[in-house]
């Protein structure tokens, strides 16, 4: 069962949402939230596996809400959900610590395909935001040869690459023929040495950093 929660403060889409996903055989909406303080207020008690966040929001939007989130739970996946596709959302978004991002148009079916990928280690996002990211990553790649490689250990870079080609935690568990359990001991080592809080963080910096 794959439990998530919902941050949206349009009524209609908020309700819909949580309707689609209690419908579906193996999801559960375990909260749907107006607001951002809301959430993180209840975030302690209901252990999300997957967050949709909106970034419009009144009061905290989506990016600072995100960042407040996995401040308080590095493990936490958010996916956000929203109107915006420029890539300046996109980039502050991911940098903040989401883990994937889809437009409202996405179809039910992609929506709950991309929940399920998410819980599974991976990073959804349509194409065309998928080349803005990279195009963002770029325009940040300001590092020089001489940048330091923040002590990472030969596996924990091979596990870094991985993750910069967008494979989830089964697919390098698979790759590297090492447990699950011991690919997430390398991600945990990866966030504490390059000081980030998401996967998506730590791809944003090592492209920065030129570590991949």
């Amino acid at each position: 069962m794959i439990h998530v929660a919902i941050v949206e403060d349009n009524h209609t889409i908020r309700e819909g949402l949580a309707a689609l996903i209690n419908g579906t055989s193996g999801y559960k909406c375990i909260g749907a939230y107006f607001d951002c303080e809301s959430f993180l207020l209840d975030l302690e008690k209901i252990e999300p596996d997957v967050v949709l966040m909106d970034i419009a929001l009144p009061g905290i939007n989506g990016i600072e809400g995100v960042k407040r989130a996995t401040e308080k739970k590095p493990e936490l996946d958010v996916l956000m959900l929203t109107i915006y596709e420029d890539s300046e959302k996109v980039f502050d978004a991911l940098c903040a610590g989401a883990c994937g991002y889809l437009v409202k148009k996405t179809p039910p079916s992609r929506l709950l395909e991309a929940i399920k990928e998410v819980k599974d280690g991976g990073s959804p996002m349509s194409s065309q935001i998928a080349r803005q990211v990279i195009t963002a990553f770029k325009a940040e790649n300001v590092a020089s040869n001489g940048e330091t490689d923040f002590n990472l250990s030969s596996r924990e870079k091979e596990v870094l690459n991985f993750l910069g080609e967008g494979n989830n935690y089964k697919e390098i568990a698979e790759e590297l023929f090492i447990s699950i359990d011991t690919v997430r001991h390398h991600i945990r080592n990866i966030y504490k040495k390059l000081h980030v809080h998401s996967r998506s963080e730590a791809v944003a910096k090592a492209i920065r950093k030129k570590l991949i």
